[in-house]
């Protein structure tokens, strides 16, 4: 998703990128233009979600023109042309997430949605997507038990649905063999967690589309992929951390975390303490 540049300064928007794959990336976009700056057309060069987390401004594209508010969803098809502007105040935050076309039209077939172009320019804050919208506002900080691709598939597919009025699927975890698949995945992860999983390569042990796999896993564990590998990692851990006296970086490193910060901040977040108090405490 791309933002207004104040013309008379050739100020740009401020990117700072926080998670991609090759076929989808998560941004921070802080704009300051305000109501002295004139907006400009620009062009989407991807398929855009960009979720509002402060600010206001009018987004204006060839599927109408809305203001922009937090929490609200802008929506861009890739080759539309558009344009923001600050008529009523200074600058904006958003979170954006930007699709290759392809891609984001293969999930929203997996979500149950043929025409993956967007009609309309924006959602508004609703309910059924603030639990979404929230993870996506505090992405950054809920690192690393937040993974970026699980995120961008499921606001890919929950958006579209929404935005073309289509229901969401059954449950997956109904489908005829899901609960076989879910299954061999789960016990491979047992066998082999530390082992550098990802949504892809366990979707591809399932033999199921990243998004179907995605979708089934969680109906029947109730939880991610990236969230049920991440707390097996964490309990494994701490049950070394009580019967070994090895070093917290070499029991981080064994259990699959290649970021001794990434695991003490996990670490604290799943048992309340970190990983020298809890060795501490036995």
């Amino acid at each position: 998703m791309a933002k207004i540049a104040v013309a008379s300064e050739l100020r740009t928007p401020q990117w700072l990128q926080l998670a991609s794959g090759d076929e989808w990336t998560i941004s921070e976009v802080v704009c300051d233009a305000g109501p002295m700056d004139k907006p400009f057309e620009e062009q989407h060069s991807k398929t855009s979600i960009g979720v509002v987390v402060n600010g206001t401004f009018k987004y204006r594209c060839s599927a109408g023109c809305e203001l922009m508010t937090p929490g609200s969803l802008l929506l861009g098809n890739k080759g539309d042309y558009f344009c923001c502007g600050h008529e009523h105040g200074k600058g904006d935050r958003c979170v954006a997430f930007s699709y290759n076309p392809d891609f984001f039209e293969q999930i929203a077939c997996d979500a149950g949605v043929f025409k993956a172009r967007f009609h309309v320019p924006r959602l508004p804050p609703i309910r059924v997507m603030a639990p979404l919208v929230a993870r996506a506002v505090a992405f950054q900080a809920l690192e690393p038990a937040v993974d970026g691709e699980e995120l961008a598939m499921q606001m890919a597919a929950q958006v579209i649905q929404i935005a073309r009025g289509v229901p969401p699927s059954r449950s997956a975890g109904a489908e005829p063999g899901a609960l076989a698949r879910v299954s061999r995945v789960v016990r491979m992860i047992d066998h082999d967690s530390e082992a550098p999983h990802d949504l892809r390569s366990l979707a591809k042990f399932a033999r199921l589309s990243p998004y179907h796999f995605l979708r089934t896993f969680e109906a029947l564990t109730g939880t991610t992929p990236h969230q049920y590998l991440l707390r097996m990692r964490l309990r494994r851990a701490a049950f070394r951390l009580r019967t070994e006296s090895a070093k917290i970086l070499d029991i981080a490193i064994g259990c699959g975390f290649g970021d001794v910060s990434n695991f003490n901040r996990s670490f604290r977040a799943e048992f309340g303490m970190s990983p020298r108090a809890y060795r501490a405490a036995r």
